[in-house]
């Protein structure tokens, strides 16, 4: 086992249709995540049944998934900026727990 010292984060994983990526962008950036993947045009089976990932007529009608990991005391805000918006659009959230090697890519210098 190595001896680097991992740091205990949570990874969200935020699936949107791609109208709303800006929505979630924006909540991620006033709450100051240091830092997000978007992935495009994601396929699936969920709620609503199958959605094909290939882009109809621009990427705001193909769905998109947003990644994130932040420190613990980031997601409950996160989730509250999240939690009306999903309960009027479709889309899903994920959270998971992580470990970092380099905790200073993702939370602020004495946290």
């Amino acid at each position: 086992m190595s001896s680097m010292e991992l740091h205990p984060m949570k990874e969200i994983k935020i699936i949107v249709e791609g109208e709303h990526l800006h929505f979630v962008t924006d909540i991620l950036d006033r709450i100051q995540a240091s830092g997000y993947t978007i992935f495009s045009n994601i396929s699936g089976k969920g709620h609503h049944g199958f959605h094909e990932g290939h882009l109809m007529f621009n990427d705001t009608s193909s769905l998109q998934m947003i990644l994130t990991v932040v420190p613990e005391e980031k997601l409950d805000p996160i989730l509250s900026a999240l939690k009306p918006f999903l309960e009027r659009h479709s889309g899903g959230v994920f959270v998971l727990d992580v470990s970092v090697l380099r905790r200073d890519h993702f939370a602020p210098k004495g946290s």
